[in-house]
């Protein structure tokens, strides 16, 4: 009697041990192409101004240019007369009409852009020298990208980079020219992108730049989920099959993360190597599994 009671509590812990094992999915080490980016943003701006100013002392008779007008070079802009004209009139040349006496003289644009500053009105009395209007001048606009000063060793001048703009749109850029400035609170320097589009960008357009820190061929990668870590992500490790049946702790020390890969730069797994892909959180060390098709 006690025998029989005996084999059916054993055959009861077999059960139990047998219930015991992890269900699991297992993968192995691949080597795939990596590639780790930097994204910076970066904002559209024109780098010069140009600053119209009234060549004589009078009144303003014309304004042809109202604030965000996209002017040309050489175009009309103001109309400027003389406070003796204006005085005097035409009496000058009904006097004498061979004088051909105005006192009105035009103010052309200097360079090609927007006017980004009305300074004056119809009517108003400017003196000579005075500002008129100021031109964000076309042929200087580019975006200026902060860059940590870490990060500088990165963006050699001439590098073509893609510009990101908020609607998705990509620009070719070149990487022109840096600041001798760092910013004393983010420690970033600033670098000039131009970019070449037919379109005509506002300023102060934020825009992404993608920069290609790191490239790797046939690097040693595991899927995500193979990665576990602790609570403070300091120490990350593998659940790997040592047999068919049992599962041992292997720590690891990653290197890029691109998408759903995580390069594994030690220890060296092969490619006969199995790991467990599902099943594998919470796993302690050598942990009976059974491997699923």
């Amino acid at each position: 009697m006690s025998c029989r009671q005996s084999n059916a509590n054993t055959g009861g812990d077999e059960d139990t041990a047998v219930q015991a094992r992890t269900p699991v999915t297992i993968t192995s080490v691949s080597y795939d192409s990596l590639q780790q980016y930097i994204e910076l943003n970066a904002t559209s701006s024109y780098l010069q101004k140009g600053f119209v100013k009234s060549n004589m002392l009078g009144y303003l008779k014309k304004v042809n240019v109202r604030i965000g007008d996209y002017v040309h070079s050489g175009q009309p802009l103001f109309v400027v007369q003389t406070k003796e004209s204006k005085a005097i009139g035409n009496s000058v040349n009904n006097l004498n009409p061979d004088f051909k006496f105005s006192g009105v003289n035009t103010i052309v644009a200097n360079a090609n852009g927007f006017i980004t500053e009305l300074d004056h009105q119809p009517g108003d009395y400017v003196q000579d020298g005075e500002q008129l209007a100021i031109i964000s001048d076309e042929g200087s606009f580019a975006f200026i990208m902060s860059v940590p000063y870490e990060d500088r060793q990165f963006i050699p001048l001439g590098l073509h980079v893609d510009v990101i703009l908020p609607d998705k749109e990509r620009l070719s850029g070149t990487v022109s020219s840096s600041m001798p400035l760092v910013d004393s609170v983010s420690q970033t320097q600033n670098f000039t992108v131009r970019v070449k589009t037919g379109q005509r960008i506002p300023p102060n357009l934020v825009a992404t730049v993608r920069i290609l820190k790191v490239f790797k061929t046939a690097a040693p990668t595991l899927p995500k989920e193979t990665i576990l870590s602790d609570e403070t992500q300091s120490e990350y490790w593998v659940m790997k099959l040592i047999n068919d049946s049992t599962a041992v702790k292997v720590p690891v020390k990653k290197g890029i993360e691109t998408g759903d890969k995580v390069e594994i730069l030690a220890p060296a797994f092969s490619a006969n190597d199995k790991v467990l892909l599902t099943g594998n959180y919470g796993l302690s060390d050598t942990a009976l599994v059974t491997v699923q098709k």
